[in-house]
């Protein structure tokens, strides 16, 4: 006799939410979760700065995928059947309540991850799901009914098996001993190290809307821009970071970007810079920032200019206004190397996603195989969309990991 019906390996979101759900849709089954450390959920935990950003307000399948760099095409279908309504409604019709933020991340309203962890923990205890901790996996084989796995304390079986350890590179070489295709990893969602007068000393300063390209290539992105003290973050950089992952690898993270201050006023920047000589005559240039530029932001950019910081604008001449102006639209910054977001730390790589069977998330090639989250080769940008990719993943395997004689 098998030790389990279904089996999860990973005490993470997705593997939680696989076990919970495939519990609920057979209640009656043998359900076990192992850990090989003795915390679970420990992602959830830090997530949203220990808020736990559940998901994205996205509520059209195909625009949520567009947020996938890895894994567009794939999870549109997926997202048709549990996206962001059905994540919410999950969460809510426990006891959650959520609550959408102006930038569309969505939290619980407690603004702590607690909350969402207990949550799982009390789904668990009310199933009577198996929770192992210390249960690190070392091999898995095919059996005639199922799985067998080899773990630091002992050997199990199991009818269905679904493995949600994320980015770990020792399951990684273990699937790919049994023959699945495994994508390299690569780090996703990561900051820009720069160090350049223009961001020394204003760590914390925040540009609204920038445009960022990076030289010699055709990766670009926009949003705001976080100056840290180590270079540069936010939304801008970090959708660049995930979308440019493999290609700024390939360059080992040396490379020159470009960023544009004032995207929507760049064509005739120069101009509003010279209108600004008769009405701010008397006034000096770093006492007038434009465009909403923060002031601290805009005296380094005048710095770069060589405009003195005493020059008024009846004396500033079109030289330096031009020199100013391609400051404002196009500086050129060289990046250093990266630097991993807050406790964030997201990879592009996994399992190969031509292996998998998205309407089921089971293997092609091994049957009552399953996964769901990031050991597949799918990635998010921030905002929520790694969990709602493991939200999805999970929620749909269970409706077949459910399915036990």
């Amino acid at each position: 006799m098998l030790d389990y019906d279904v089996l999860v390996i990973g005490g993470g979101a997705a593997g939680f939410f696989a076990a919970v759900n495939t519990a609920k849709q057979n209640p009656g089954l043998r359900i076990g979760i192992f850990e090989r450390g003795n915390t679970v959920l420990s992602k959830v935990k830090i997530s949203g700065g220990g808020r736990c950003n559940v998901t994205h307000a996205e509520f059209v399948p195909n625009t949520l995928a567009t947020h996938y760099p890895r894994g567009e095409k794939e999870l549109k279908g997926p997202f048709h059947f549990f996206m962001t309504a059905e994540t919410m409604d999950w969460f809510e019709s426990r006891g959650i309540a959520l609550k959408v933020e102006a930038d569309g991340r969505v939290f619980p309203e407690s603004d702590s991850s607690q909350t969402i962890i207990d949550c799982f923990l009390r789904e668990v205890d009310h199933y009577g799901i198996d929770l192992k901790k210390n249960h690190a996996v070392r091999a898995v084989s095919q059996i005639k009914n199922g799985w067998k796995l080899a773990t630091t304390q002992g050997d199990f079986s199991c009818c269905k098996l679904m493995i949600a350890t994320g980015s770990n590179p020792k399951i990684w070489k273990m699937l790919e001993n049994i023959g699945l295709d495994i994508v390299s990893a690569v780090p996703s969602l990561f900051t820009f190290n720069i160090i350049d007068d223009r961001l020394k000393d204003i760590p914390g300063v925040v540009a609204k809307n920038v445009f960022v390209e990076v030289l010699g290539t055709t990766l670009n992105s926009d949003g705001p821009l976080l100056v840290t003290h180590s270079g540069l973050s936010a939304p801008a950089i970090l959708k660049l970071s995930a979308f440019g992952a493999i290609a700024l690898a390939n360059l080992n993270y040396e490379f020159e970007i470009r960023i544009n201050f004032v995207q929507q006023h760049s064509a005739d920047c120069l101009q509003t810079l010279l209108e600004c000589k008769p009405n701010y005559s008397k006034k000096r240039l770093v006492n007038t920032p434009l465009y909403e530029l923060p002031k601290r932001l805009w005296s380094k950019l005048l710095q770069a200019a060589e405009i003195p910081v005493h020059t008024s604008w009846a004396d500033v001449s079109k030289a330096q206004l031009q020199a100013l102006s391609n400051q404002l639209t196009a500086a050129v910054f060289q990046v250093h190397g990266k630097s991993t977001f807050k406790e964030e730390f997201v990879t592009a790589g996994g399992i190969n996603l031509k292996e998998i069977n998205f309407k089921t998330f089971e293997s092609k090639r091994f049957k009552n195989l399953f996964f769901a989250g990031e050991i597949l080769n799918i990635d998010g940008v921030t905002g929520g969309f790694n969990f709602q990719n493991a939200w999805t993943g999970a929620y749909l395997a269970a409706q077949e990991l459910s399915k036990v004689q």
